[in-house]
């Protein structure tokens, strides 16, 4: 896997990009927790796909958030990123938020991909089902929420896919938020990567997709974890709903952070797309 710093859009922004793998093209928009640097799930993607994964500025060391204010400004540096990398007709596949923005990038030039694959995409809102402010949680209540099994979830969170080999050392890593200086740090980085998510995520994820979706009109997976607890099966049912030609994935057991915890599987789904 390479790692490098790349120039957008006349230097609006500077981003991390990792980069893996051969063939098709494919363009990885993470979620609000962001990529580890030698992200795992970008690394399985590059055995079937040729990846790019660009961090948002505020993510690790990537930088610009202040040209990033609206919706639309997201969407366009999306384009701005292709533009920079030199790939034409990529699949565009986003997680979470990253789902949110690949989604609106489609609607916007649905002939600019191949397709698009969107893992438990934010970008819409149901009165019904209120999905959690993961703005007022703290550290400690996030690997419930967004994992299946929590103490893989606190490693991922605390130790940077860093996973431990005995009991001894989960003990550890669950331990990890009551350091102080940990906590401290954690928080820090946590401010400035929800500084960037806040500004389409907060104080709902929603701006106004699901009246663009019509416009998606190209070959579209939906892989969603029936375990979901942060946005639940029926977004995944609205998502598909909405889009015109949209096939859905469900897999069993599964919560938000599924890339990462059935990484398989969420790849078996998006076979489809050589």
């Amino acid at each position: 896997m390479k790692s490098y710093l790349l120039e957008t859009a006349a230097g609006r922004t500077q981003i991390r990009v990792q980069e893996a793998g051969s063939g098709t093209p494919l363009l990885y928009l993470h979620s609000a927790g962001g990529l580890a640097e030698s992200d795992p799930f970008v690394a399985a993607l590059g055995q079937h796909f040729h990846v790019y994964a660009p961090s948002l500025p505020g993510y690790l060391d990537s930088e610009g958030a202040d040209n990033l204010r609206t919706m639309l400004d997201f969407t366009l540096w999306g384009f701005d990123v292709m533009d920079a990398l030199g790939i034409e007709q990529p699949v565009v596949v986003g997680h979470s938020m990253g789902g949110m923005i690949a989604a609106e990038m489609a609607a916007l030039n649905p002939r600019a991909f191949k397709g698009l694959g969107l893992i438990s995409a934010a970008g819409l809102w149901l009165d019904d089902y209120p999905m959690p402010d993961i703005f007022a949680k703290l550290p400690f209540e996030l690997p419930e929420l967004l994992f299946s099994d929590p103490v893989l979830g606190t490693q991922i969170i605390s130790e940077g896919y860093d996973f431990g080999s005995n009991q001894d050392e989960l003990v550890s890593f669950m331990t990890r938020f009551q350091d102080e200086s940990f906590l401290q740090d954690f928080l820090i980085k946590n401010a400035r990567r929800l500084g960037t998510a806040g500004k389409i995520l907060f104080p709902i994820p929603e701006r106004g997709l699901s009246e663009r979706l019509y416009r998606a009109t190209l070959p579209t997976v939906i892989v969603w974890g029936d375990a979901d607890k942060l946005m639940p099966m029926p977004y995944a049912a609205a998502f598909q709903r909405l889009l015109p030609h949209a096939a859905l994935v469900t897999i069993p057991g599964a919560a938000h952070m599924a890339p990462y915890e059935q990484t398989g599987a969420v790849l078996d789904a998006l076979q489809r797309f050589h």
